[in-house]
């Protein structure tokens, strides 16, 4: 319905619960509608209609019975909503008739009635509103147009408004009947001098949420972003869409939160149009989704575009096609084509564009990763798909599920990014120096208390954010130096450990830094050990009443006291643990006395964890190089020149022991579990 300033039906309603400034905030049902016609062009007003609503649970909290007077007995003799609805738009629609007026746009006093009653309330009773609830003007906003000294407009309410035009209050003493009377009385004295207000400004409530690709360069308003918790996993963003119903969410503003396996882990991140909105989401903290009550809090605009953001060209244009359903495969064989990939879904649920609404998901070197995103051009296409949930192709069998554009960004931006450990780099040409760090990043294990445990992160917390909090103590820290913690969901576990370069450097921070602020929490700063740390890192626990060892069954493949690498301390690593740091700004000389040894080259320490359908505390290692404004330095050029030869001499490769393989793992397995690292041609 095309919207109309000629005829305003000034409309009010009081729910079970809550009402006023937090009305909708409870969940609870409507039970009261009022209703009253203005005809803008005249000056004319309808009659007065009020009707009950029978809510599905007759429980009235206090306040309501306070405020509107209503009873659980009388509400049981009440319509339903549905029916109220109905019998709302044929009176309404019969007096528009004997007015001559053919349209009309609903007045509120404030958006919280459409915007957090109606609408969420027919989602969940899955009620269709007819199309006038989609359109209405805010008395409110309307009002500080013609009155913009009266105050803010969040703080402004009808008695204010009222006071503040000099116009005394309606005496009506019924609920309901009083706040549209003053309503009423607002809307003509705004029509009458020296205002001459025309109603013309009308706000909208979507119909659907609209998909979308999001840049990573795109400019997000972290005061439009909220963070979604406790959603089942089967959610898609149209579900989530359904629980914000009512509320206005950018296209493509839904962000399914991803576990370090890639599977979906409960969380959304949801970007409204602006802050209002968000403001009103916020009010649906632990409101439920089923059975399930979903806890909503503040987020940022980084947090979005890091789940969001992409900056692939394929995965732009793939995701430029609007409106479609979008479908994630997973577990297709490694030889599959797009041509198997159609046939398998069959002619009952055509793809969009054939073999352009196909995208498999690869590894940076080109391998296939068994996954792929489908694009389907209505819903009944898509659930066609579904059914084939777990049928076979070839040898497997597939699993489908609902995603979102979103997840589309994360799983490729997670397969395509730099792996762990990087390659080894091509030889350098001669007299070429290569970077070093100033100590090895081994990690030995020992009494010596020279390092520190931070303990009560933020989950949201990187290595950067580490860095920034220790400030000038960064100096202190070994090159590799920090670690982070992960649980057995794959999720951080809010530890770290930060090795340093003596223990009095350990004592300093861990005084110093001690219940330091990291984004509006306190962080724990105590000292311990390299073999304190080893322990935790490899499984087990550390707390107040001591040490507890990992788990026997740990799938540890190289303990950092493997004897391949400790025997001979001074032992220089083979080349093929060599790695060069792809970035360094500004390469400054190491630190330290002049008459030190020549430092050793940069390698990582055989420490490898492995998962294979296995859950336990995860140890990331830290990347090679921290930010070039830390002091991880690279020798000076021609360092390495001057070494000469002798510094590398021949070595054989590395040899690591894997235990706890899967039964029926393969070369196959294992060559893809160490991808991204260089092995022998063997």
């Amino acid at each position: 319905m095309a919207s109309h300033s000629d005829t305003l039906v000034v409309f009010f309603g009081a729910t079970a619960g809550a009402n006023g400034g937090k009305l909708g905030s409870d969940e609870r049902e409507l039970i009261l509608l009022v209703w009253q016609i203005v005809d803008l062009h005249e000056n004319k007003v309808g009659k007065l209609q009020r009707t009950l609503v029978q809510p599905d649970s007759a429980d009235l909290s206090e306040q309501c019975k306070e405020e509107t007077g209503l009873t659980a007995d009388e509400l049981c003799k009440a319509e339903p909503l549905e029916s109220v609805l109905q019998q709302f738009h044929q009176s309404v629609s019969a007096e528009l008739k004997s007015l001559g007026r053919s349209s009309y746009t609903l007045c509120v006093d404030g958006p919280l009635l459409i915007r957090q009653v109606l609408h969420p309330e027919a989602s969940k009773k899955n009620l269709v509103l007819p199309e006038c609830f989609y359109t209405f003007v805010d008395l409110k906003k309307e009002f500080h147009k013609c009155c913009p000294n009266a105050g803010p407009v969040k703080d402004l309410t009808l008695t204010s408004m009222l006071d503040y035009v000099c116009i005394p209050a309606a005496e009506e003493q019924e609920a309901g009947l009083r706040e549209v009377k003053n309503m009423v009385l607002l809307i003509l004295h705004l029509l009458d001098e020296p205002y001459n207000h025309k109603f013309s400004t009308f706000e909208n409530v979507n119909y659907k949420f609209e998909s979308g690709a999001c840049s990573k360069t795109e400019a997000v308003d972290s005061e439009t972003v909220i963070r979604a918790r406790g959603l089942p996993w089967q959610s898609s963003d149209q579900d989530i869409a359904r629980f914000f119903k009512g509320l206005n969410i950018a296209k493509g503003g839904v962000a399914l939160c991803l576990n370090a396996q890639g599977r979906r882990n409960g969380e959304a991140l949801v970007r409204f149009i602006n802050p209002e909105h968000r403001d009103m989401a916020l009010d649906r903290h632990k409101h439920h989704m089923g059975n399930r009550y979903i806890e909503v809090y503040k987020a940022t605009g980084e947090e979005f575009l890091k789940i969001a953001g992409g900056t692939s060209n394929e995965v732009a244009q793939f995701l430029s096609k609007e409106n479609q359903v979008i479908i994630r495969m997973r577990g297709l064989p490694f030889t599959a084509t797009p041509q198997d990939v159609l046939g398998f879904l069959g002619p009952d649920c055509p793809v969009t564009d054939g073999t352009e609404g196909l995208l498999f998901v690869k590894y940076p070197d080109g391998r296939p990763t068994g996954d792929a995103f489908v694009l389907f051009a209505c819903e009944e296409y898509a659930q066609n798909a579904l059914k084939k949930h777990k049928q076979i192709l070839g040898k497997r069998y597939i699993e489908l599920f609902r995603s979102t554009a979103a997840e589309v960004q994360q799983v490729l931006n997670r397969y395509m990014s730099t792996p762990l450990i990087s390659t080894l780099p091509p030889p350098p040409p001669p007299m070429v120096s290569m970077p070093v760090l100033a100590s090895s990043p081994f990690i030995t294990t020992g009494s010596t208390r020279d390092c520190i445990r931070l303990r009560g992160l933020p989950y949201i917390a990187a290595i950067e954010d580490i860095l920034e909090f220790m400030g000038e103590h960064t100096i202190d820290i070994k090159p590799h130096g920090v670690h982070m913690v992960f649980n057995q969901q794959g999720r951080p576990s809010g530890d770290a450990f930060i090795q340093m370069k003596s223990a009095d450097r350990a004592f300093m921070v861990a005084q110093k830094c001690h219940k330091k602020m990291m984004k509006d929490r306190y962080v724990e700063v105590f000292q311990c050990s390299t073999e304190e740390m080893s322990f935790v890192l490899m499984g087990g626990t550390l707390n107040r009443s001591g040490l507890s060892p990992p788990p026997c069954k740990l799938p540890c493949l190289s303990p950092p006291t493997y004897a391949a690498f400790s025997a001979n301390p001074g032992m220089l690593p083979t080349e093929a643990a060599l790695y060069q740091p792809p970035l360094l700004a500004t390469p400054r000389t190491p630190q330290g006395p002049a008459h030190n040894p020549a430092p050793a080259l940069a390698y990582y320490s055989p420490q490898l964890y492995m998962n294979m359908n296995m859950s336990y505390t995860t140890y990331y290692p830290s990347p090679p190089v921290s930010p070039s404004t830390v002091s991880y330095f690279a020798a000076p050029p021609g360092s390495m020149a001057a070494a000469g030869p002798a510094l590398l001499p021949p070595q054989p490769g590395a040899l690591v022991r894997m235990q706890g393989l899967p039964y029926n793992a393969g070369v196959k397995d294992i060559l893809s579990f160490f991808q991204g690292y260089q092995l022998t041609a063997d």
